[in-house]
């Protein structure tokens, strides 16, 4: 399980140091993807294929199914650490997520994944004054607290 969120910077080539409380739970190889609200999601390998095989019981012959199949799959790639600890992130997926813009960068543990923010777009988007009107809906979704 992943929790707690850490603020690191992306080097000049695009690595980026895995807190080393992620690190042993990632494994040897994970997955990383373009998540939603603009960040990126990581998955390791197990998790990653738990999502693949919901992603591949959709069915084809809806538009929704085939574009958000697309979202996930077409930007997925696999990685593995160096010995550093750190992950090389593809320009593309770095774009994606608006890091090229801010170098500061914000790991945060969701518990079967963990998503990767510019600090920037974290900022905007874990904005805690609605919360309780958040909290409300997700009591009509079952979640109590």
């Amino acid at each position: 399980m992943f929790t707690g969120a850490y603020n690191h910077t992306m080097d000049t080539k695009g690595r980026l140091m895995v807190p080393p409380k992620f690190r042993e739970a990632l494994g040897n190889e994970f997955w990383i993807t373009k998540g939603l609200d603009g960040c990126l999601f990581v998955f390791t390998q197990e998790e990653w294929q738990k999502f693949e095989e919901k992603l591949r019981s959709l069915p084809l012959n809806n538009e929704g199914v085939r574009r958000f199949v697309r979202f996930f799959a077409a930007g997925a790639t696999s990685f593995s650490l160096d010995k550093q600890g750190r992950v090389l992130l593809p320009g593309p997926l770095r774009e994606f997520a608006g890091l090229d813009q801010d170098n500061e960068i914000v790991m945060a543990g969701m518990l079967s994944r963990i998503e990767i923010w510019s600090k920037t777009r974290w900022n905007e988007h874990n904005d805690v004054s609605d919360m309780n009107a958040i909290a409300e809906q997700m009591a009509d979704l079952g979640m109590m607290i």
